[in-house]
């Protein structure tokens, strides 16, 4: 993961996000894309080229420039390569174009989650992210301080299609030198005898060369509540689970289990696109 952005809106939790970033830029000899998205009024292509709204554009643009040099002066950011990056597009848009044109290889993003109608029928730009990025996302909800990920859960039903997003997993795992803690989740509507789910997980990472991992089958009455409950159970630093991004009435009516656990999880989130 050596290249690194990092969408900022100078919040409090986009702050904590950015440290999180430096520590992971630093451990892996990585750089920082720190991006501002300026949502203008009247938001569109013929926005930035109009003369009559020029002032007030730069205005906004001078007042981000300004506030991104004093986030390059952090002390977290020592040493770090970081490209400071001003984008007139809308949040979600600019950053899925900002990571494509560089070739990013994480995202790291502060949230403070979405609850009730604005979950459902709004969500947050996190949330959208975490749906459509096909590169990892890792969400940050709350100032980490020293980001040491000794317990990584990693959540699934270890079929096939899981193989390819969980090689990423495992490289990550490695890279931080994390216990890799992968859990089946049996809820009533889902249930598989103990005998059985073990050997559909020794089954899946028979393949892979993971440094240290620890497999768990626990209960509960849905997957969000067991991954949860489990999480808080061993005490651990980081969640992760894979996403289909689904879009439309599909993701309406189906939902996403990722994008839940990125709304309600206090713990950090990291998401990888089947």
């Amino acid at each position: 993961m050596k290249k690194i952005l990092v969408p900022t809106d100078f919040s409090d939790h986009a702050g904590y996000a950015l440290n999180v970033a430096a520590q992971i830029a630093r451990k892996n000899g990585g750089e920082i894309f720190l991006l501002h998205m300026l949502e203008l009024p009247h938001q569109g292509s013929d926005a930035v080229g109009s003369g009559h709204d020029l002032p007030e554009i730069m205005l906004f643009k001078n007042a981000a420039i300004n506030k991104l040099e004093d986030l390059m002066d952090d002390e977290s950011l020592a040493d770090l390569k970081v490209s400071e990056i001003i984008q007139f597009e809308l949040a979600f848009d600019g950053i899925m174009n900002i990571s494509k044109k560089n070739d990013v290889d994480l995202i790291v993003m502060g949230s403070h989650g979405a609850s009730g109608f604005k979950e459902m029928f709004i969500g947050s730009n996190a949330e959208k992210v975490v749906r459509n990025s096909d590169i990892p996302v890792l969400i940050i909800k709350k100032e980490a301080g020293e980001f040491d990920v000794n317990k990584f859960v990693f959540a699934s039903d270890f079929s096939d299609e899981i193989k390819k997003p969980f090689a990423k997993v495992v490289d990550f795992a490695n890279k931080f030198d994390t216990e890799l803690h992968l859990v089946m989740i049996n809820t009533p509507s889902s249930f598989k005898p103990t005998h059985v789910a073990e050997v559909i997980m020794n089954d899946f990472t028979s393949n892979f060369s993971i440094n240290k991992l620890t497999t768990h089958i626990y209960n509960d009455v849905n997957v969000e509540s067991g991954v949860l409950n489990f999480a808080n159970h061993i005490n651990a630093d980081l969640i992760g689970m894979s996403t289909h991004g689904r879009k439309g009435l599909s993701h309406f009516f189906n939902g996403s289990i990722s994008e839940d656990l990125v709304n309600h999880a206090k713990k950090p989130v990291i998401t990888f696109k089947i």
